[in-house]
């Protein structure tokens, strides 16, 4: 974790760096925050979706934590129909109800927005990954096609899930533009830390952050897991795609192996270096979309 961040940051990368005009320099480009709806759901949780794209066939997005709409976009830029990005409870406008909660609470905000858009894809990042086998081990024949980026967990808490989840939402709490952004910058590679992209990417996720805030209840997840059991999903119908990466301390490959092991129709991807939307963006988006546009 760096020390030294100032805020705000430089508009334009290092202190050191003179001005230019010029695009990021490669990395991740950051996606503005489109105008939401706030949508009922039937268990009582307003939620904030973005819909684009053509009626059909519809594809819901789900985010990681402490992430959001904005993190997510980049994943169906290539996918076809329409495409419904969401923020689970506690996240951006969504409603926060009182906890404690579980990957079951997320499993029916998940499946909520799927039904009221009438989604058959569905994509789920790290915990959004976690809410979609929850669903997914309830209700088997509910998606026809499915990724897991990145998922973290399955009968166990994702490794160091407190302690992240913990920081995070103490600099939350604080209000602490400094603090959000030493936490959200173990996001980015080292050597892009200090970019005009590096900081473009820090400077949406706090400002979103800090306007929006992440809901206390939040850190009950930390202590959760997706399942007690693995068995229901030997019984999922969808074609799923599993993409996992190596040596990543926060989404274990081990994780994204056993999950595509009891898929019956999954296919599995591993990266080989951490940090895989910064270092393979571009393979990313078009693997995840070769598969959904079947």
């Amino acid at each position: 974790m760096t020390s030294d961040f100032r805020w705000p940051p430089p508009p334009d990368g290092r202190p050191d760096q003179p001005s230019n005009n010029r695009g990021p320099r490669g990395g991740r480009p950051t996606l503005p925050l489109p105008p939401t709806t706030l949508v009922g759901t039937p268990h009582g949780v307003e939620l904030e979706i973005f819909g684009t794209g053509p009626p059909d066939p519809v594809t819901v997005f789900a985010h990681g934590f402490g992430q959001g709409i904005g993190e997510t976009r980049p994943l169906g830029s290539g996918v076809q129909g329409r495409k419904v990005f969401m923020h689970f409870r506690g996240h951006g406008r969504s409603g926060a109800p009182a906890g404690p909660w579980t990957y079951l609470d997320l499993a029916r905000d998940l499946r909520a927005v799927a039904d009221l858009t009438g989604a058959t894809r569905a994509l789920g990042v790290s915990l959004g990954a976690g809410a979609l086998v929850r669903l997914l081990a309830d209700n088997p024949t509910r998606f026809e096609r499915v990724v897991f980026f990145l998922p973290a967990a399955l009968t166990s808490p994702g490794p160091d899930a407190g302690e992240r989840f913990e920081a995070l939402l103490a600099a939350a709490e604080e209000q602490d533009p400094g603090g959000l952004a030493e936490v959200i910058s173990l996001e980015v590679p080292l050597q892009l830390r200090a970019t005009p992209t590096g900081w473009a990417y820090l400077r949406q996720r706090v400002e979103q952050i800090v306007h929006f805030g992440l809901a206390p209840e939040l850190a009950s997840l930390a202590d959760e897991a997706p399942l007690t059991s693995v068995d229901a999903l030997r019984a999922v119908t969808a074609e799923a795609l599993v993409i996992g990466c190596n040596d990543d301390d926060v989404h274990p490959a081990s994780v994204a192996v056993e999950l595509a092991d009891l898929l019956p129709k999954a296919d599995l991807h591993l990266y080989d270096k951490p940090n895989v939307m910064w270092n393979e963006r571009a393979d990313v988006r078009t693997r995840i979309a070769d598969f959904l546009n079947r």
